[in-house]
């Protein structure tokens, strides 16, 4: 899969395209990139997705965005497994923000993207104070197509819905929404090793912004195995400000500092709590490391 960010030069070649966020890649986005590639190899065009970064939300409402279900790098990891060929991404600034709906469908779509088909939601808006809709996209060369909202076991598939799920530690009703397990992905960084003083070494993810689900959870590390991880802005020692995931590995101990880890959520066990001094917390960690391991083993 190609990636291209920034200024767009004039296409040389014609795309299937669809627009949009795309955070999480759920049930709904996997839709929409299944009909854009099926019309891509119908017509011999490329299969394009124009994303942005940061969300629109963040730039917008900045701290009081909600919270993001997937990085970048692994919302393109999802495209690419997916099958896309090309994936832009635009940067949402306040220049990008104030671009009229004419000017980005003449710029971006077919100057820049070559967009012979184009594949965008009911309720899709576009341009300067979103004055662009469906019926503004018509007649500029290309064909256009509006796709329904997807349902899932009678629950209409979004964002917020998978939000809402982690939020509320409903981890298996969040992965039917998405398609596949949540996951968080990040790199190890130096901490102050509390969890080595414990008796739970931990690999330490500093995260960006503050996630859609906190707590304690069963996980397993792409290639590393299995674990249990913290979510959360560790309240009894050493307060952060942005909540940090902190994955203990049940049978790993080499030095992971500076290595990227993909971590999957499985269950959550409880909610993080702030208690009276260190022994409690070491026998809290204890026995959600005891019912991890339970958890596997009724599992497999």
């Amino acid at each position: 899969m190609v990636v291209t960010h920034g200024s767009l030069q004039r296409a040389r070649g014609r795309c299937a395209l669809t627009i949009g966020n795309f955070d999480g890649v759920h049930r709904g986005h996997r839709a929409l990139i299944d009909r854009v590639i099926a019309k891509a190899r119908e017509a011999e065009l490329t299969s394009c997705i124009l994303t942005f970064e940061p969300h629109p939300r963040e730039f917008f409402a900045g701290d009081a965005a909600p919270a993001r279900l997937t990085r970048l790098r692994d919302k393109l990891e999802l495209m690419a497994q997916a099958g896309v060929e090309h994936v832009h991404v635009a940067r949402f600034d306040s220049r990008f923000a104030a671009m009229p709906a004419e000017r980005f469908i003449s710029d971006i779509l077919v100057r820049g993207l070559g967009a012979r088909w184009l594949l965008v939601g009911r309720d899709f808006r576009f341009g300067a104070k979103r004055a662009g809709d469906f019926a503004t996209l018509q007649n500029h060369g290309f064909s256009v197509e509006a796709m329904q909202d997807v349902q899932f076991e009678g629950k209409r598939v979004s964002s917020s819905a998978v939000r809402a799920a982690l939020k509320a530690g409903d981890l298996r009703g969040a992965e039917r929404l998405l398609g596949h397990p949540y996951t968080i992905s990040g790199r190890v960084a130096h901490g102050a090793k509390l969890g080595s003083g414990l008796g739970f070494p931990t690999a330490n993810i500093v995260l960006r912004r503050p996630p859609p689900l906190a707590g304690i959870f069963v996980v397993e590390v792409d290639n590393l195995g299995r674990g249990v991880a913290s979510v959360g802005r560790r309240p009894t020692i050493n307060p952060v400000a942005i909540p940090l995931l902190e994955v203990h590995l049940f049978d790993y101990d080499a030095d992971l500092y500076g290595e990227h880890l993909r971590v999957r959520f499985l269950q959550k066990l409880r909610d993080e709590e702030k208690f009276d001094g260190l022994p409690a917390l070491q026998a809290a960690i204890a026995r959600d490391a005891r019912q991890a391991k339970e958890y596997f083993l009724k599992h497999g």
